[in-house]
């Protein structure tokens, strides 16, 4: 049912790459936490946004993105709808994606005065999504080195910050390899000459720029 006097209003916004053979059905299945919360039957009943001027959960066919615009009243058990969510799309994505999820605080209003001592509760969550553990690690690296090289360009030339950026990559480098090894542990013998990261969830190729 829809949640007239929800504490907040949540915006969730991001763009996913999804696999070639994905089907609507799964979208919708990946998607169920979300339109279900919103009180709704089917993705088709609740991709449209609190918003009108907001485009909502929408497909692009044609470049497999899942692409999501969406405002919904709810409280803090959506976290666990997110959570849901960002399970279901693992499955779908093609490549790693961030999502953005904001709280509104609907019962705070600073201009009507009030409580000195009240404070809104508004939050701002950063989701990860990916097929594997490298995918969502290259784009949580990449938003990374952004806001840095952002930040730090309003003191340095962009061409004096490649040391920055290689320490930035040595260190999801070394979370990469400690989740590989980590995933090895207490992983019957193989046969064969596989070394580390041969096989198993997390295995595979390092994450590009992250030597």
């Amino acid at each position: 049912m829809p949640r007239y006097n929800a504490p907040f209003e949540i915006h969730v916004h991001g763009d996913v790459p999804l696999r070639a053979d994905v089907t609507f059905a799964q979208i919708q299945e990946a998607l169920k936490p979300l339109w279900v919360y919103a009180g709704a039957k089917s993705l088709a009943d609740g991709a449209a946004s609190s918003y009108e001027e907001e485009p909502g959960i929408r497909f692009e066919q044609k470049e497999h993105v899942l692409q999501v615009c969406w405002t919904v009243a709810g409280d803090e058990d959506f976290r666990q709808a997110l959570d849901e969510m960002c399970m279901g799309l693992n499955e779908l994505a093609e490549q790693g994606a961030a999502i953005e999820v904001t709280f509104y605080d609907t019962e705070f209003d600073e201009e009507e005065g009030g409580d000195p001592e009240e404070e809104s509760r508004d939050d701002f969550v950063m989701l990860f999504v990916g097929p594997n553990p490298a995918a969502i690690m290259q784009v949580q690296r990449d938003l990374l080195v952004e806001d840095v090289v952002n930040l730090m360009e309003r003191h340095f030339d962009g061409a004096e910050l490649g040391g920055v950026v290689a320490e930035i990559d040595r260190l999801f480098s070394d979370r990469f390899d400690a989740l590989v090894n980590s995933l090895e542990i207490g992983k019957p013998p193989r046969g064969g000459s596989g070394g580390p990261g041969a096989g198993g969830h997390g295995g595979g190729r390092r994450p590009r720029h992250l030597h």
